[in-house]
């Protein structure tokens, strides 16, 4: 008793001091690295992306570091590719190993793919510009993560992590006043950077019906300089709850195959207002599972769907899953996740 009261207290105080930090920090549209904020994970996003209290594979890292702290096999991976919209992909591995007696380690990356863009410039002649050639925009990130289960209720995790943007070379004029200018000069300038983050979180089992909570704080980091604008990284502030209605229903429920979780999670991002994200998977016999949810607060997003299927193959367990989002004017998203554990 002593000990439930004891991490509910932790949970309680970790939950004010994330209030705290995000009203410390909001500033409209003032964030940049926007890329760590990309959803990973079909098991999350069939969900309306809904990963907060939900995820407890290695994928976790992207979502609340807690999670991982619940990993029952010795090696967990997931290998995740997304197709985003105006053909930016990313591709997404994961890596969690669980060290006997001390907690789980993980190791994760982040890989953006924006494809080729025309570069131009200004010029004195007839169009008011000259080509420059193509480029590609490079952006990545890779993290660290460890998470400890210290009973069989709560876990906490820390994932610290490093961003790399690389926005590709500018002509800049060091000299002159304008295109006329016979005494103008031209240089190109890299735009690239590189800025450590961190996220944290918690996660607290009642263990009864179903009933989870966890928080995380995702992207806590110092601001970030290019020229004369300042701006922190995607800092957010997340709750989630999860619950199994169906353990209310049914009377022979522990010998049932089925399960039905539902979840609900609300994220305060620094340069958005909040939205609420609710989602549903129901799961029969641990082999296949069917999944939706619904966001709100978004422009163009809002219902999502997916489906997941695992097996067991000689002490191992291999899934793969699969989910849809439409993104509105701008077309759908499409997740697929492969995962193993060992």
């Amino acid at each position: 008793m002593k000990k439930t009261i004891l991490y509910l207290a932790a949970t309680r105080v970790m939950t004010i001091i994330s209030i705290r930090f995000a009203q410390a920090q909001t500033e409209e549209a003032q964030a940049g690295f926007r890329f760590l904020e990309n959803p990973v994970s079909a098991e999350a996003m069939g969900k309306a992306g809904s990963g907060i209290a939900t995820i407890t594979n290695s994928n976790a890292i992207y979502w609340n570091p807690a999670g991982l702290g619940w990993i029952e096999k010795s090696i967990d991976v997931n290998i995740n590719y997304t197709q985003g919209i105006a053909d930016i992909n990313y591709f997404a591995p994961a890596i969690a190993v669980r060290l006997e007696g001390i907690g789980v380690l993980a190791f994760d990356g982040l890989i953006m793919d924006y494809g080729d863009f025309y570069g131009t410039r200004y010029a004195n002649n007839s169009d008011g510009y000259v080509e420059t050639g193509t480029f590609s925009p490079q952006a990545l990130a890779l993290g660290i993560g460890f998470s400890q289960k210290i009973s069989d209720r709560f876990s906490y995790g820390l994932h610290i992590k490093y961003a790399y943007q690389n926005l590709g070379d500018a002509w800049v004029a060091t000299s002159g006043t304008s295109l006329s200018d016979p005494a103008l000069q031209i240089s190109t300038v890299k735009y690239s950077h590189g800025e450590p983050a961190f996220d944290v979180g918690a996660m607290y089992d009642f263990l009864f019906h179903g009933i989870r909570f966890a928080a995380a704080l995702q992207n806590v980091s110092r601001q970030v300089t290019y020229e004369q604008q300042a701006f922190f990284l995607p800092f957010s502030v997340n709750f989630g709850l999860t619950v199994d209605p169906l353990s209310f229903l049914l009377t022979d429920y522990s010998s049932s195959k089925q399960s039905f979780i539902l979840s609900v999670q609300s994220t305060h991002p620094r340069d958005f207002n909040e939205n609420v994200r609710f989602g549903g998977e129901y799961n029969y016999a641990k082999i296949i599972s069917l999944r939706a949810g619904y966001m709100t607060g978004l422009d163009e997003r809002g219902f999502t769907a997916g489906i997941g299927v695992s097996q067991n193959i000689a002490g191992s367990t291999l899934h793969l899953d699969y989910a849809y989002e439409p993104f509105g004017i701008f077309g759908a998203v499409h997740f697929i996740s492969f995962g193993a554990t060992y």
